[in-house]
């Protein structure tokens, strides 16, 4: 029983780490990488989607009396840049996509002045947001991007400032397209409006289009982790109400995407972040496609009509920032699911739940892991408490079953009876060892994606040499101290009466050091403080069994 009980340790671990291997190889092992990319050569026919569906009515407003024309600005092939409290920003004029955007409240690397760049257009990669309308009497083809006019190069959001509108307009045969980016102070999402103004004697037929391009550069947000450090999911994602969350890596952007949904969404999911589009009033026709090293997803609307002196606006919402799932969830169903938490994501919820709890009374995320740990202890104490004292009875038990090994050591099936009576008289069972470390797991497991999936925790610091919890210790001083501890707690153990595997034990320490270096510190600081706890835990119940041994020898002498 004793060397099943080994084993089963020795398995659950290993199941462990091959699960972790597991999830790194699903997400991001089939998914291109490069260190960098050329200059952008795709033709701007490429970038214009196809057509959707027929034409068909939908209800108009009436024409509003101004019919002005917003006057071209000096230098219109200008970037257009935005600043606010969330953001800076950089939008073309022509087609009025947003070809940059910074992320204020996220340095790009530990220490770094400089912001977190999501949406960028360079030498190093591609990956914008684009829009537009297109169809019969759309302005954007494949010949070209319609030429936006704009009053102003630079709007800054003021102090107290609620929103920050920034109006793009265009005109041709009497019609008046506005186009306008409206920023919200304190939030990520961004409205997009076209207001289609039809002051011609005809009508006006087109559908906007909504989409995010990327090349298939590496993921910019493990820039600083480290080469060895396992990657998360990098590629598009969508979801409906029906169907919230459903990744579709790169490759498979050339198969079509044939979804439709007027509250659904579009996105590219990264490390910590997510780009993601979503219709606001109106149907989305979703897809996906592959052009070189471009990959597009996005949804087209429906088709359309603007009669004479009438108007029409279609809204959408830009996401682009960090993946914060409570604010995830209010811009569409399913979009706060982008942090994956992976098959055990119930259990990684309830812990990041407890732990951004305590992190708010603490205000240090290293602190919040280790009272969380004692909690999680503290939970499991009944449980473990039984199997210590069953350990620590078996640690008692050695000598007598060392003897026995000796008189029946020929005859296995007697040593097997001799020893089940003994465990019967002393009410042991040796299989409950196995309970701290089964139930562990799955904790360990979902601590892991917490880790790794809460932008939350993206270079928090604890204390003096750690200042990045997602990322691995730089000097494996948590490791070695985890593998310490591990080693001690193993004293504390009944020895196998095996030798072989009495060596295996002894180099799992070892292994699990190794194993452990390449980890985030957070997740090796709760490993390590769950040891330190279990071995305090153990040593006292190995005291109490001890009394316990004595006093029962005093009573038989007596």
């Amino acid at each position: 029983m004793q060397k099943i009980f080994r084993v089963m340790i020795i398995i659950a671990m290993l199941i462990t780490a091959y699960l972790l291997i597991l999830a790194w190889r699903d997400d991001y092992a089939d998914v291109p990488a490069v260190d960098t990319v050329s200059e952008a050569t795709t033709s701007v026919s490429a970038d214009i989607p196809a057509t959707t569906g027929a034409a068909g009515d939908i209800p108009v407003q009436t024409l509003p009396a101004d019919n002005s024309i917003v006057a071209a600005a000096p230098d219109s092939a200008a970037l257009i840049t935005v600043t606010t409290d969330r953001y800076d920003i950089k939008i073309n004029p022509e087609g009025g996509d947003i070809e940059y955007a910074a992320l204020k409240q996220f340095d790009a690397t530990l220490d770094s002045d400089e912001p977190f760049v999501l949406l960028e257009s360079n030498s190093n990669r591609i990956y914008v947001a684009q829009s537009g309308l297109i169809g019969q009497d759309g302005i954007d083809t494949a010949e070209g991007r319609a030429s936006y006019s704009h009053t102003a190069n630079n709007y800054v959001m003021e102090e107290g400032q609620q929103t920050l509108s920034v109006p793009l307009t265009y005109q041709q045969d009497g019609v008046k397209i506005t186009k306008t980016f409206t920023f919200t102070q304190g939030k990520y999402p961004i409205d997009i409006s076209y207001q289609i103004q039809n002051a011609s004697t005809s009508a006006w037929q087109g559908q906007m289009f909504a989409q995010l391009k990327r090349d298939d550069s590496k993921d910019p947000g493990m820039s600083d982790k480290g080469a060895l450090s396992m990657a998360t999911y990098l590629g598009g994602a969508w979801g409906t109400p029906d169907d919230p969350y459903n990744k579709l890596k790169f490759k498979d952007f050339s198969e079509q995407l044939a979804v439709t949904s007027d509250e659904g969404w579009v996105g590219i999911v990264q490390h910590y972040f997510v780009s993601a589009w979503t219709p606001e009033n109106f149907t989305g026709k979703f897809f996906t496609r592959e052009t070189g090293n471009d990959y597009f997803i996005g949804f087209n609307s429906q088709p359309v009509n603007v009669a004479p002196n009438k108007q029409v606006t279609l809204n959408a919402t830009l996401y682009a920032g960090p993946k914060v799932q409570s604010e995830l969830k209010e811009v569409a169903v399913g979009l706060n699911q982008t942090v994956d938490y992976g098959l055990l994501w119930p259990i990684s919820k309830i812990l990041f739940a407890i732990l951004d709890g305590i992190h708010k009374v603490l205000g240090n995320w290293g602190w919040s892991i280790i009272v969380l740990t004692i909690l999680v202890k503290i939970a499991l104490m009944w449980f473990s408490n039984k199997s210590y004292y069953s350990m620590a009875k078996m640690r008692a038990l050695a000598p007598r079953l060392a003897a026995l090994k000796e008189e029946h050591g020929d005859d296995r099936m007697k040593m097997s009876q001799e020893m089940m009576g003994i465990y019967k008289e002393e009410k042991v069972n040796p299989m409950a060892g196995c309970l701290p470390i089964l139930m562990q797991m799955p904790i360990f497991l979902a601590l892991y994606w917490v880790l790794v999936e809460s932008v939350e925790l993206r270079h928090a610091p604890w204390i003096l040499w750690i200042q990045d919890l997602s990322a691995m210790d730089p000097w494996f001083i948590l490791p070695l101290l985890m593998g310490a501890s591990m080693f001690i707690q193993q004293q504390l153990n009944p020895q196998p009466a095996d030798p072989m595997q009495a060596k295996v034990m002894k180099f799992l320490p070892i292994i699990f050091t190794a194993f452990m270096l390449f980890f985030p510190a957070g997740l090796v600081l709760y490993w390590t403080v769950n040891n330190l706890f279990s071995m305090t835990q153990q040593y006292i119940v190995n005291k109490k069994v001890e009394e316990e041994q004595k006093r029962r020898t005093v009573k038989v002498l007596s």
